[in-house]
């Protein structure tokens, strides 16, 4: 029996070389189309802002094209690993390295290392880039594709309740006290019963409230706008308030997410969501090491025997169901139905389970 871990290294280095082109080459093509789709989508808003033309909409897909390639990258593997391995099955290699007393396992080997550099280059990429280019395009987006904030940590479309009134800010940017609120609207209640809106291009934090620039207010019973000067909102609440009313894990890095946690529970606020968001920064990225192990079950199998496509339809089954399993169980962590933990993990774990038996129970 063979218990060597690679069948050789010039099959270890074939079979991964192989499968990381055809990934490469699925993920050029799918993020090439679907950005093509999007910008035809999106290109009507984005020029409706007056003075935008080719320059924002190449930025546009600077921003959305990290985006796509993070979300696409596990179906890019799923569907590189079974173009490799059916290709392999129909040229007869498969039966050649097994011929020559290679495992099922030792002919995946590779590419399941393969799949955990791919992991690794995707939480980086995910970490240092996609983070960055989320947040950006979700203040662009807030502010109907206008000037591009140039603040860092921004944090759009932000809701704070103070007593009775409303306060809402189309994006927040800066820390503690360079705090800064941009297109400001606040609805005055008294009783559930709206008095008046305000509204400013900015606020800042002066004297233990936010003081409202530019601010005009329209009296809701007299039909009546006027100015405002040196309107006061929400007293005594400070910054972290307003940077921390909308925390989402897709525009934080892993490490800010982290701290962002430890405020918000040191605060006695829920962090249930968001620590399904922090592991899945993880189990996400890892769901490519998933991939060949998935779709393995169209490596084997005689080809002549008219059966490939049907286990390439297979492999592609089960893919396709991991990432539903995983949305599924993502949401039911938002919704704080499942543990954190669970709703990370468990369709990982459940997968990785199943690939294998199918795989010891079909070959092994």
């Amino acid at each position: 029996m063979n218990l060597s871990f690679f069948g050789s290294r010039t099959i270890t280095v074939y079979m991964a070389r192989t499968f990381l082109v055809r990934s490469l080459a699925v993920l050029a093509a799918l993020v090439i189309v679907l950005m093509a789709l999007d910008l035809l989508g999106e290109s009507g808003d984005i020029l409706a802002y007056k003075g935008n033309g080719s320059p924002q909409l190449w930025a546009y897909v600077s921003l959305r094209a990290p985006q796509i390639i993070a979300r696409f990258l596990p179906f890019a593997v799923l569907l590189g690993t079974l173009i490799t391995l059916a290709t392999l099955n129909q040229n007869s290699e498969v039966i050649a390295m097994k011929a020559a007393s290679v495992s099922a396992h030792q002919i995946l080997t590779p590419l399941i290392i393969a799949s955990f550099g791919v992991a690794a280059v995707s939480f980086m990429f995910n970490n240092r880039i996609v983070t960055r280019a989320t947040a950006t395009l979700s203040a662009w987006q807030a502010v109907e594709y206008g000037p591009i904030p140039a603040d860092r940590g921004i944090v759009s479309n932000v809701w704070l309740r103070d007593g009775d009134d409303l306060v809402h800010a189309d994006t927040v940017g800066g820390r503690g006290t360079a705090t800064v609120l941009r297109g400001v609207k606040v609805y005055d209640r008294t009783g559930g019963i709206l008095k008046s809106i305000v509204t400013a291009p900015t606020a800042r934090q002066q004297g233990g409230a936010w003081v409202l620039n530019g601010a005009q207010r329209f009296d809701v019973a007299a039909g009546v706008r006027a100015p405002a000067p040196g309107y006061r909102i929400a007293e005594g609440v400070t910054a972290d308030r307003f940077t921390l009313a909308d925390v989402r894990p897709d525009e934080r890095s892993f490490t800010d997410l982290r701290d962002a946690i430890a405020e918000l529970a040191a605060a006695g606020r829920p962090t249930g969501p968001l620590r399904a968001g922090l592991w899945h920064k993880i189990s996400g990225p890892l769901s490519a090491v998933l991939m060949p192990l998935l779709a393995g079950v169209a490596a084997f199998g005689l080809a002549r025997s008219g059966r490939l496509f049907l286990r390439a339809v297979l492999g592609m089954a089960l893919g396709f169901a991991y990432f539903v399993a995983d949305n599924f169980a993502l949401a039911m962590g938002n919704l704080g139905a499942y543990p954190p933990g669970l709703a990370a993990w468990a369709p990982f774990v459940l997968f990785l389970l199943i690939g294998e038996a199918v795989l010891i129970r079909t070959e092994e």
